[in-house]
């Protein structure tokens, strides 16, 4: 399993507006991409498929921006990296009546722990995390 850098922009992206959720601050484009190292244009796209996800929600006028749509303990990782990538875990051998049972059977509870995971961390978990270092988020 290998994701691409848009599901690490993703992420840092959905953190940055997560911290600031509280203020009900609305956060430009160009400062996301200043504070987590992305490119603008590239970011610009990626919030576009997590606003149709319901996930941002983006606001008008000179003082827009984007802001999280709903609380960062309702926004998995397991939902970001959905949205920008579709399913997390897939494998051919899941659909192939050649594979033998006994490695769909692996195959498939190997992608039941990625969602489980990926689906139990919540970006406000995240949020805590990171203001306090003795509460660190392992995996």
């Amino acid at each position: 399993m290998k994701l691409s850098v848009k599901s690490d922009y993703a992420t840092r992206a959905i953190l940055s507006l997560a911290r600031r959720h509280g203020n009900r601050e609305v956060c430009r484009v160009e400062e996301i991409a200043r504070e987590n190292g992305v490119p603008p244009n590239y970011l610009v796209q990626i919030l576009i498929e997590l606003k149709s996800a319901d996930i941002v929600r983006s606001v008008r006028g000179k003082a827009g921006g984007y802001q999280l749509a709903r609380s960062p303990a309702e926004i998995t990782f397991g939902d970001v990296l959905r949205c920008v990538h579709g399913a997390l875990f897939d494998s051919p051998a899941l659909i192939d009546d050649a594979c033998p049972v006994q490695l769909r059977e692996c195959w498939k509870r190997l992608r039941c722990a990625v969602e489980s995971e990926a689906s139990d961390i919540n970006f406000q978990q995240l949020v805590e995390a990171g203001a306090d270092p003795a509460r660190m988020f392992y995996i």
